[in-house]
């Protein structure tokens, strides 16, 4: 682990971070609890976001049955999108907005927490779509104040929805995903149930598996948030403020994790060891990154998804085509950190003993090719993709995938040296084919 030493301050420069963290409950069988959770919170009548397969899932049924149980009041909105877009968030905050409900409990993936966050904010703060989504995109308007209290049920081992205030969909008319930052949008609580995982599909433990070790690495790789000037007011400090010694621990363990068990994860689901330790990466990496912020892959990939609608994932037959978050970020990663290794040679080189690479005699001007290498090769053990040209993207499509990414400079900043167009460019052609 780097020493605090990395954080020296300036004349005028941020000398404070803020760990904006919500309350979360992990382990086997608490989901079971959710209805007494959710009396706990003073909650008689609410919103469940969970899509109809997961609705019938034994942990959907279980989440379902828990708040009976408790007697909640529980109006149930399964019209949910894998991805969701502007206007399954506008469908969503219309269903809030009608049913004069004391709070939200989410029960799926990232986009089923992600609308439910969407819900939440436009039906308690009504305004057009646009008004909080991030500029230069939206308006960015700042979310007035507290929302009404979330519970948020994580299925899946990955995008740490379930602790962060971002929610993030596809706008269609553009071609471009972008998203809505708040400290506000953070769920009251995360329940966390790692049996959730153990009858996920190979395909989806892959994706979203990949999403837990690219938030990591790159919130551990992000800009140091003494970097940035001192902002003028404390309300003025960014959601992403860069990497700090507090998600520097979530971060690099994660990615400890995900290096030791991911590719166990996804070969064998009996593995329940590995699916667990997976469920607590994701919840670790989405404690990091919600407070240090995420850049460069996580720019590319609102691209890649935003323009591609024709393509299926291993996992996700049953969904209509499109690009599942976590590919859309890994298949830009190894690039990435090729690129970014250089300007933060000791980072790169833990983030690479972190993934399991043997770095006995490794410089540390190697150790962004070292990341790449490592994630490549977890790559083809887990049958992802191989490059954006497995997508059907071709070098044809570098500049429209440039504006996309281009658009995203609110994560683009957060990176550990200054990002071009032309840099854009070059990566989206490196990351065309990997073997």
């Amino acid at each position: 682990m780097p020493a605090l030493a990395d954080y020296a301050t300036r004349e005028g420069g941020e000398t404070a971070f803020t760990v904006a963290a919500g309350t979360i409950k992990f382990g086997p069988g608490s989901l079971a609890e959710l209805g007494d959770d959710a009396r706990l919170l003073g909650l008689g009548r609410v919103a469940v976001f969970i899509d109809g397969t997961v609705a019938k899932t034994q942990p959907g049924e279980m989440a379902l049955s828990s708040l009976r149980r408790a007697g909640v009041d529980a109006a149930v909105f399964d019209d949910l999108r894998i991805e969701p877009t502007d206007t399954s968030f506008l469908d969503a905050a219309a269903f809030a907005a009608e049913g004069r409900f004391d709070g939200f409990v989410s029960v799926g993936g990232g986009s089923t927490i992600d609308t439910a966050k969407a819900a939440n904010l436009f039906s308690t703060y009504p305004d057009d779509l646009l008004a909080y989504v991030n500029v230069p995109i939206g308006r960015a308007v700042p979310v007035p104040g507290p929302l009404k209290p979330h519970i948020a049920c994580p299925t899946t081992a990955g995008t740490g929805s379930e602790t962060t205030g971002i929610a993030v969909f596809d706008l269609v008319e553009q071609q471009v995903k972008t998203g809505i930052s708040s400290r506000f949008l953070k769920p009251t609580l995360a329940v966390i149930d790692p049996t959730t995982t153990h009858t996920l599909p190979a395909g989806v433990v892959a994706a979203t598996g990949f999403d837990v070790l690219t938030h990591a690495i790159e919130s551990y790789t992000a800009r140091p948030y003494t970097s940035r000037d001192r902002p003028a007011s404390v309300d003025a400090r960014p959601p992403y403020q860069g990497s700090n010694p507090y998600s520097d621990i979530g971060s690099l363990h994660a990615v400890r994790l995900g290096g030791h068990y991911m590719v166990r994860a996804v070969a064998d689901a009996d593995d329940h060891e590995a699916r667990h330790a997976m469920m607590f990466a994701a919840t670790l990496a989405g404690t990091a990154f919600g407070n240090a912020g995420v850049h460069i892959p996580h720019a590319m990939s609102y691209a890649v998804a935003g323009l591609n609608h024709g393509y299926r994932a291993l996992g996700y037959e049953n969904d209509p085509p499109m690009v599942p978050h976590g590919i859309s970020v890994v298949i830009n990663a190894p690039a990435t950190f090729r690129f970014t290794g250089p300007s933060a040679p000791r980072r790169h080189l833990a983030v690479a003993e972190a993934l399991g690479a043997d770095c006995a005699a490794a410089a540390p001007e190697h150790a962004g090719g070292i990341v790449a290498d490592r994630l490549i090769g977890m790559m083809r053990e887990t049958l992802l993709p191989n490059g954006l040209s497995a997508l059907g993207y071709t070098e044809d499509d570098v500049p429209a995938l440039t504006a996309g990414a281009s658009a995203q400079q609110r994560l683009l900043v957060m990176a550990p040296l200054q990002v071009t167009d032309d840099d854009l460019a070059s990566l989206f052609t490196a990351a065309m084919r990997y073997w």
